[in-house]
Order: structure tokens, then sequence, then C-alpha cells
């Protein structure tokens, strides 16, 4: 079933005695909620109801966002913003992801995510919601990529929107596109919903692609990443802050350039976004 929820703004300001239309606040089917507004450091804060704090790696800095403040991305494997297994990110009948995204550039690489639950190396995998980049090897790259996702990305033009998952009948990975790519440097709302029988995808609040597909989201113990797809296994805890093993591969393949603002799942897959415009 689609629900179209918007929820109330957060942290209104008043300008001329108007109010400013602000950012959404968990309703009925939030999971989670990350508005992404701390002015620094590294706990990243969950407004919903199961409060599924993140932690940024050094590299991920805020600065001013769609709304409120924003997490900035880079080329670093130290750019990541990471939350760990809950059951509660299971979403298997219905599901949404979306957030505000500001592109710098397109990835080099195969694919720069937004966010997801897609573990390669370990098998962990549930959804990935990313953005398709350039596909570039050497000499043009300064090195091969893993290819990690290279089998979801296919030869679908650089900077469209991706949302790829696995169903529970183990099947191979589907992947599904935007009909268009997202514009660099500017706000654009994006997100991919998915009821058990239709994919759809979003630019800034309008539909714009949509797949009928059968099957429910496969569980996982795979992590939630936002901005980044590091192997977990590489990531070492100092107190209390996240950092990636350099020793292993210090190229950040899949390091999304841009800023992450209003990140949000549901449990539902949501029949509009009431209030968005994008600029």
């Amino acid at each position: 079933m689609a629900l179209a929820l918007g929820g109330c703004a957060h942290g209104a300001e008043v300008a001329g005695g108007k109010p400013v239309s602000t950012g959404p606040e968990p309703d009925s089917v939030t999971t989670a909620l990350w508005h992404m507004d701390e002015t620094g450091g590294t706990r990243v804060a969950d407004s919903g109801p199961f409060r599924l704090d993140g932690i940024a790696g050094l590299d991920a800095s805020t600065t001013f966002g769609r709304y409120g403040r924003a997490r900035v991305f880079t080329h670093s494997l130290d750019s990541f913003v990471q939350v760990g297994y809950n059951p509660a990110l299971e979403a298997p009948d219905g599901f949404t992801i979306e957030a505000w995204i500001w592109l710098s550039s397109y990835g080099i690489w195969e694919d720069t995510p937004i966010a997801g639950r897609w573990d390669a190396a370990t098998g962990d995998r549930s959804w990935l919601f990313s953005i398709v980049g350039q596909s570039l090897r050497p000499p043009l790259a300064p090195a091969l990529s893993p290819g990690d996702h290279t089998g979801l990305v296919g030869v679908a033009s650089a900077g469209v929107l991706m949302f790829a998952f696995l169903t529970e009948d183990a099947g191979a990975p589907r992947s599904y596109f935007s009909t268009r790519p997202i514009e660099l440097k500017r706000w654009t709302h994006v997100a991919a919903t998915f009821d058990g029988s239709v994919v759809r995808i979003w630019i800034d609040g309008l539909p714009d692609a949509q797949y009928a597909v059968t099957g429910r989201l496969r569980a996982s113990q795979a992590p939630l990443q936002v901005g980044n797809a590091v192997d977990p296994r590489w990531l070492r805890s100092f107190g209390g802050d996240l950092r990636a093993d350099q020793a292993r591969n210090s190229t950040p393949f899949y390091a999304l350039d841009g800023l992450i603002d209003e990140l949000r799942i549901s449990s539902a897959a949501r029949s509009g976004f009431p209030g968005v415009k994008g600029r």
C-alpha cells in the first residue's frame, strides 16, 4: 500500500512575520529521519521512533544544508555515516528511501551511494540507493575499481539515480534507474519507493520512472551506510569515532562528492512527497 504522508515541519523560522518552510518531522511510517543538523562532531542523531543514531567518519563534516545544516561528503574513505544494524531497518512489505542531495560531481567509478545496506564483501545485502558514476578505467581513472557494483550499474548513464535490491527468493539483484540524471550543484529531492509490486523513482517530489516487480526486500545483517560504501570490517573505533583502515586500500572508490540532508527511511511506500519543491 502506498501512503502520502508529509509530516510536520521542524525548526520553523520566521522571516518578515511569515513562516519559512522547513524539513519534515517523523510521521506514523517513519523508521528513521536524520536531519543532519549537528554543528560538528561525529554523532548523527535520528529523530525517528527508534533513535537509530549514526556515527560520521572524520571527513564527513557539517555545513549549511537544504534545511538547517547538512553533512558534507568528499573523496575519502573516512567520509561516511554508519548506522549499526537494527531490526527496525527491515521493511519487507513497503519501503521508501528519500533525501535532499547537492552533488558537486559524479563519481568516476560505478556509482556513489546516497544510502544503502549493501555489504558486497560479506554478502550481507538488502538495498542500495545511489548515483551512477562514469565507470572509468585506467588510465582515465587512477585505479581499477573492485567492481563491487558493476553488475548493478550495467550500462546506465552517469548521473542517473539507481535503486537496487535483493528479494527474499535468493535471485539475482535487481536494479532500476531514473530516466534523467541528477543536476549538479543544486539541491534536489530524490526518493525510491517499493510496495511489493511497483518500484517508483522520484525526483523533486514527482514520479520519474516506475517498474513492475514483485517480491519482498531481503533482510540482512548489513549496517546502513550513507555517502559511501566501505567494508565494515575495515572500520575501527577510536574513542567513539570510526576510522577506515587505510592500509587496506586508501582509494575511496564509492565516496559521494556533495551534501546530503534530511535522509529518511519509511516502512511504507509513499505515494507522494507533499511540500517538496526543488531548487
